[in-house]
């Protein structure tokens, strides 16, 4: 049976149902494979998941698209490729508590804004900012990125980005209530995140595993969407101590209407993707330029 490693983009959460409950149903194991899963806790986020595609340490990680670009691009250029995307839409969004001074993001010119530091994500939330008809002239704090969240509910920083299928539904569950600022409701054609992304020069050598790693996970997802009461107790076993203040199956209901379906889990439109390079370039927050095909491929998913 042959190890499989997985990069997490955080720490055991619903973003990561279908492959806890793969791991769970013996998925992996159908298809010669065992799956190793990394959380970023084991070293605090010191490596980031597509550094440790990058250093070897990982086959596969969780991302956003945008890092895709960032290690292409970089001076000594890495070639990191998706080869499927969790969520067929966008379930982040920038957010506010809703008692606060921030009710759009034009309010959040002098305020707060806590960042993970990602490349292209201040210059995206102060575009979001710009397209709302503010300065885009805002503080940003740079917290541990695994407590960013609590930097919100501690009044430490104004805002942050999240995901309203994780911490949206932590915040309903403790009574809290949120403004959502959606991408694309300010102009911004965001695309996939996360997505599973892979060495390019690997997946050329042995596309057999990938394939069957990609096919073990969309079965996983899509139990989990078929199954949510099973899911969640799955995730029950995963998931950290401070987490577990949340209804994890409405999580996963909602997470469940992003996913997708048999014909389409995973894959991810070119035309969507080459709208937010042209974004990215139009801003000029990239000079280097990709085409979609180059960063992104279908081929896995049948």
């Amino acid at each position: 049976m042959k190890k499989f490693r997985l990069a997490l983009d955080w720490t055991p959460n619903v973003n990561h149902i279908g492959f806890l409950v793969g791991v769970e149903k013996g998925f992996y194991k159908d298809l010669d494979i065992q799956l190793e899963i990394i959380n970023p806790q084991d070293d605090n986020y010191r490596e980031t998941p597509a550094k440790k595609v990058e250093l070897g340490k990982a086959d596969a990680a969780l991302c956003p698209t945008e890092s895709l670009i960032s290690y292409r691009s970089k001076e000594k250029a890495f070639p990191l490729k998706a080869i499927a995307a969790i969520y067929q839409s966008d379930v982040s969004a920038i957010c506010s508590l809703k008692n606060s001074q921030v009710q759009r993001p034009k309010d959040m010119d002098k305020k707060c804004y806590a960042s993970y530091q990602a490349r292209y994500e201040d210059h995206i939330v102060k575009e979001m900012v710009k397209n709302d008809g503010g300065s885009g002239d805002f503080q940003i704090s740079y917290p541990d990125k695994l407590g960013i969240w609590n930097t919100l509910l501690e009044g430490k920083a104004d805002t942050t980005w999240i995901f309203r299928n994780w911490e949206g539904i932590q915040a309903a569950y403790k009574g809290v209530d949120l403004h959502y600022f959606k991408m694309e409701d300010y102009n911004i054609p965001y695309s996939y995140s996360p997505v599973i992304a892979i060495n390019e020069n690997n997946f050329s050598m042995d596309k057999t595993q990938y394939r069957n790693f990609v096919k073990a996970s969309k079965k996983g997802f899509l139990q989990a969407q078929e199954n949510p009461a099973e899911a969640a107790e799955i995730l029950s076993k995963y998931i950290p101590e401070y987490d577990r203040d949340i209804d994890l199956e409405k999580s996963i209901r909602y997470s469940a209407d992003f996913m997708g379906n048999e014909k389409n889990w995973g894959k991810m439109r070119i035309d969507k993707i080459n709208e937010f390079l042209d974004w990215i370039y139009d801003n000029h927050l990239e000079n280097q330029q990709f085409s979609a095909d180059e960063i992104v491929t279908n081929e896995l998913l049948g």
